[in-house]
């Protein structure tokens, strides 16, 4: 409450209204964008994209190993399908979490059409990378010796060759991704299998020719691991591009608003 004066030196007027006190200062956007990247909601995200790429790089490459030192007895349609259903299962286990992404080249592609927050995405990335080189290295320690087999990815063909197979297969993937993930009017509850069957048809086409990688954390941890890097460029950089074309082409055809991925919404609620 304050005194303000008139020119008549007689009479003075009383301020009713507070005025704000210029010390104490609303806390800026830099401060509020901290304290929500080291929340534990947060934080709880960065683990489940730990555990979740723990998961399925684990399930993925076991297979490729186990398919190498037993005389090819799963097969290329074998590990489709081990690949397939990882991601299936993660999807529905943890999308309410932490979106589940488990790749780079999809948290990147959803972050250059606005519906994820770009000051997440160096987290989000390193949490994918180390879930990798954790599966990668666990599977070193259980197949060591005349067992151990490189789980990576490496061109079979040409580097160009390789570099458009994942461009097309990553654009397919993440144009599903968009589709179910971000689109309002899709079936929320098909999101799991509806992910999980398109990345099964890609390794059953792009296999055999370039270990159908489709994600940058894929080939980083078992390079990383086995200081293994034959074409790892193709593997880092075709993903991601192919991600971001097929998630804005995608948005080109919507016609409603975006939704929200960074909110906990149950995929069960379409």
């Amino acid at each position: 409450m304050n005194e303000i004066c008139s020119g008549d030196e007689n009479h003075v007027v009383l301020n009713v209204y507070d005025e704000p006190d210029s010390h104490n200062h609303p806390p800026s956007a830099k401060n509020k964008d901290s304290e929500m990247v080291f929340s534990i909601p947060f934080m709880q995200k960065v683990m489940g994209e730990v555990l979740g790429t723990y998961f399925l790089i684990f399930a993925g490459c076991a297979a490729v190993v186990v398919n190498t030192n037993n005389d090819k007895v799963l097969t290329n349609p074998g590990i489709a399908i081990v690949w397939g259903s990882a991601v299936m299962v993660l999807v529905y286990s943890l999308r309410h979490i932490s979106g589940a992404h488990f790749n780079p080249a999809v948290t990147i592609a959803f972050a250059t059409c606005k519906t994820f927050p770009l000051k997440q995405v160096p987290f989000y990335i390193s949490a994918q990378v180390v879930g990798s080189m954790m599966a990668a290295g666990t599977l070193r320690l259980l197949f060591n010796g005349p067992d151990d087999v490189f789980s990576g990815t490496t061109p079979q063909g040409s580097d160009l060759q390789a570099f458009v197979i994942e461009f097309i297969i990553t654009f397919y993937l993440m144009f599903v991704v968009s589709g179910v993930g971000t689109d309002n009017r899709a079936i929320g509850e098909l999101a799991g299998l509806a992910i999980g069957s398109t990345v099964l048809l890609n390794v059953l086409i792009a296999g055999p020719i370039t270990g159908a990688s489709m994600n940058p954390a894929r080939s980083l941890g078992p390079a990383i691991v086995s200081n293994h890097y034959e074409g790892i460029w193709i593997y880092v950089t075709s993903p991601i591009i192919g991600a971001v074309s097929g998630a804005w082409v995608y948005n080109m055809m919507r016609l409603n608003d975006k939704r929200d991925i960074t909110k906990n919404v149950s995929i069960f609620k379409s």
